[in-house]
């Protein structure tokens, strides 16, 4: 792998795990938004999925994110006949959003994009010093 395929996977590595963090960000601001109506759906813990594309142009795989979805699973239920959203038993749907969860694929994410920085930081070291002795 030369140079720039190595600055190429690690761009894209990092943009990836970049739009990981946003997403998990969005699902901590968002773990306690409840419906706007009684009895409705509240917010639903965003999910990313990751695949990979071949770049022909430079001769590597990248990573790239697939698609944004929604995971599946029941909302919490609690009790609370008060709540603007609550159904006419009282009960107000909570987001499927757990914050360990989120705190775990966090710290995954903020890892993945501290190594392919690590990457990009060598090889551009490594290409300053190719330059400086040709000068």
């Amino acid at each position: 792998m030369d140079l720039d395929q190595a600055l190429r996977v690690s761009a894209a590595g990092m943009q990836a795990q970049s739009l990981r963090l946003r997403v998990v960000a969005e699902n901590i601001a968002n773990r306690d938004s409840t419906g706007q109506s009684p009895g409705a759906d509240p917010y639903r813990r965003k999910t990313v999925t990751f695949a990979s594309r071949m770049d022909r142009q430079a001769g590597v795989e990248l990573v790239q994110v697939e698609r944004v979805g929604t995971a599946p699973g029941a909302f919490r239920r609690d009790y609370e006949p008060g709540h603007p959203a609550a159904d006419a038993d009282g009960y107000v749907k909570r987001p499927n959003v757990d914050s360990l969860v989120e705190m775990m694929d966090m710290r995954e994410a903020q890892r993945s994009y501290s190594a392919n920085l690590s990457v990009l930081e060598t090889t551009r070291g490594m290409l300053t010093r190719t330059i400086e002795a040709l000068r």
